[in-house]
């Protein structure tokens, strides 16, 4: 097994077991439903511990973004909720925020600029009716606003991720291989003309300070392996030749300053994984993290403390 590098640099962490900069995977479903699980990975040593409090409810298909001190988890479904989970980075600490999103959703998705968190897309209740909905909320007071703008194509199933300056969600049910990019300091909306490289839904998402990744994903029949790396200066888009090491759908998505990482899902046999997968920003290579998940999930998202 290949020994992982650690993750120092600008988000240098603690030397203390539990502390400092660490990626976060939450809820989704095993082999017995949907959980509150949620497991922590210190990015220093790829340590992974369960937190003692988990999400406020069982749900699957929910989203996930993080500010600098604060990681949040929102809607999903079990019964579909409106509920977000914030998660304080300091002590795991988790209050439930009395705005939560504008109605209850799932299937939803997550990015966040420096300043405030975004929730976009995913069915309302009764999957009914699919939605184009972004709410979005600042980090200083947690108060939510809903975007003029919205999704260029209501849609589930979607992912984000997000540059300093921009947010983009991507793929979905419906109009697939589209990438909408939210400018941060307006909140208008372009989208990019490249797109992914083909049909995708149940993908994941994170981000270098220079590229974003979507990655995995189905295009019924097939479940795929693809990575889609973005670079943030001009938008354009090349394939990642390594992949994943599965086709794998259902999976979740989050970040340290060096790699991004892809965790959880089911492979096209619907078996689910514990698989963690790490991919070096630097050169884009591939290894696997030897702890995984705590147990086999699907429909899970992630988010991450990058420290201060």
């Amino acid at each position: 097994m290949a020994i992982l590098p650690l993750d120092h640099g600008i988000f240098a962490s603690s030397a203390v077991s539990g502390a400092g900069p660490a990626g976060y995977f939450g809820g989704g479903q095993d082999a017995g439903g949907e959980v509150t699980t949620v497991d922590k990975f210190l990015f220093s040593d790829h340590s992974r511990t369960t937190l003692g409090t988990g999400l406020s409810d069982a749900r699957q298909n929910l989203g996930a973004n993080a500010s600098s001190v604060a990681g949040y988890f929102g809607g999903g479904v079990s019964a579909y909720t409106d509920a977000v989970d914030r998660f304080l980075f300091s002590d795991d600490s988790r209050t439930i925020l009395s705005t939560g999103l504008s109605g209850p959703r799932g299937y939803l998705a997550g990015m966040a600029s420096p300043v405030a968190g975004y929730f976009g897309g995913g069915y309302d209740t009764g999957e009914a009716a699919t939605t184009a909905t972004v709410n979005r909320f600042l980090f200083s007071d947690d108060s939510r606003t809903t975007l003029s703008s919205g999704l260029s194509v209501a849609r589930y199933y979607l992912a984000g991720m997000a540059s300093p300056v921009a947010g983009y969600f991507g793929g979905g049910n419906t109009s697939a291989t589209t990438v909408d990019r939210f400018l941060f300091s307006n909140d208008s909306r372009t989208t990019l003309g490249t797109g992914l490289s083909g049909n995708s839904r149940r993908l994941a998402a994170n981000a270098s300070s220079v590229a974003g990744y979507f990655g995995g994903g189905s295009d019924y029949p097939t479940w795929l392996t693809t990575v889609d790396r973005f670079l943030f200066s001009n938008d354009s888009r090349t394939t990642l030749s390594t992949g994943l090491s599965v086709g794998t759908a259902g999976l979740a998505g989050m970040a340290s300053s060096v790699a991004g990482y892809f965790g959880g899902g089911e492979n096209v046999s619907a078996v689910q994984l514990t698989t963690v997968e790490r991919f070096l920003f630097s050169d884009d290579s591939r290894t696997t993290l030897g702890t995984g998940l705590s147990a086999a999930n699907e429909n899970l998202a992630g988010m991450a403390n990058h420290g201060a």
